[in-house]
């Protein structure tokens, strides 16, 4: 399904979104179709710019820019943060200590291929050859909203993983992560 932008984009890539000052936490849901063109620009649906709390009156323009920073995510996909988010981010990974080495290979990674975007008047992001490539970005993308962040996957990365999450036994799972304890209370 073709959103009304017409456009959808493609790979495990995930944009990394939390609009601070409009967007409240865990505000963000649904599943975007988008599509890269052939200079690697994406538009990001109207529909998720308004959830983002961008409205047609606050796209880029020279005066007010909407800055985000884009990098490698922890699998193999990119991770979109407005330009805040990233600082905050940023600025946790800076306050760990230099001297040890894990420390220093997780501000490495984050660092890694980070580049500064802004969206266009068109409410596009031009997104650097090197991260689609290391996402596998071609044309058709899935971007999956939850909470804060957006997820954009190949299409059809996307659908195998949720195709294999359906066979396992989902509540088992959820059980194992989210706890079988009541809230307050400790297993014993």
């Amino acid at each position: 399904m073709v959103g009304k932008s017409g456009n959808l984009c493609k790979k495990n890539l995930i944009l990394y979104y939390k609009y601070t000052n409009k967007v409240d936490n865990n505000d963000l849901l649904g599943e975007y179709p988008c599509k890269i063109d052939s200079k690697g620009r994406m538009r990001v649906p109207s529909a998720l710019l308004r959830e983002i709390g961008i409205s047609d009156e606050m796209e880029s323009s020279e005066s007010n820019p909407q800055v985000f920073v884009l990098n490698r995510g922890f699998e193999k996909n990119l991770v979109l943060r407005p330009k805040a988010v990233w600082d905050s981010t940023i600025a946790k990974f800076s306050a760990l200590n230099q001297f040890n080495r894990k420390n220093r290979k997780a501000v490495r990674y984050m660092y890694r291929g980070a580049q500064k975007l802004e969206l266009d008047a068109s409410g596009r992001i031009l997104l650097k050859k090197q991260l689609l490539d290391f996402a596998g970005i071609d044309k058709e993308v899935t971007l999956f909203a939850q909470g804060d962040t957006v997820e954009i996957w190949a299409t059809d990365i996307y659908n195998e993983t949720f195709n294999e999450e359906a066979d396992e036994d989902m509540a088992a799972f959820i059980e194992e992560v989210m706890g079988a304890e009541e809230p307050g209370q400790k297993e014993e």
